[in-house]
């Protein structure tokens, strides 16, 4: 585990316990193992992981310190949009395990990873969906179904919005 995200994630509030570090590395381990089969990452370096896509992802609390709203006791129901190697899904869903969180990306064979890596590394309240944003947004399952819709490095802000709008609940 590195010891500069574990001190970096405690400057955020998130104090990781044994076996959310287990998780990390576990996840790690799968990460740098697929991606030599299909590319899922650019960034494979430990120390790089670590920051640029494990602190990344859970650096979104601290646009909600003052609502809290990754801090409450009620679960919340998360979308991640394009998630690719499931980031920011899976680290979120490791340092707030009560959230039910919804991997949605448009590449199967992105998604059998992230099954994959739900499997090994024990993760429970928490789906890969092989999809379009465009398509699951239409009225049905997802629409208006999630508190807070996530995603990284997946279009411009003005389109990002259109895609990920359409999920998030009214008020």
């Amino acid at each position: 585990m590195s010891k500069i995200f574990e001190k970096r994630a405690a400057d955020l509030g998130i104090i990781l316990s044994d076996e959310m570090k287990r998780q990390f590395s576990k996840y790690y381990e799968m990460l740098v193992e697929w991606n030599k089969v299909m590319n899922l990452t650019g960034i494979t370096e430990y120390e790089e992981v670590y920051e640029k896509h494990f602190l990344d992802s859970i650096c979104i609390v601290k646009a909600f310190s003052e609502k809290n709203i990754f801090l409450s006791d009620t679960t919340k129901k998360v979308i991640d949009i394009g998630t690719g190697a499931g980031f920011p899904g899976i680290p979120l869903k490791i340092v707030f395990p009560d959230m039910d969180i919804t991997l949605l990306d448009s590449l199967n064979k992105r998604v059998k990873f992230l099954n994959e890596v739900i499997a090994q590394i024990g993760l429970a309240d928490i789906d890969a969906v092989h999809g379009r944003a465009e398509d699951y947004a239409k009225p049905g399952l997802f629409r208006e179904k999630y508190d807070l819709c996530v995603s990284r490095a997946v279009a411009n802000m003005a389109t990002l919005s259109e895609y990920c709008l359409p999920f998030v609940k009214v008020g």
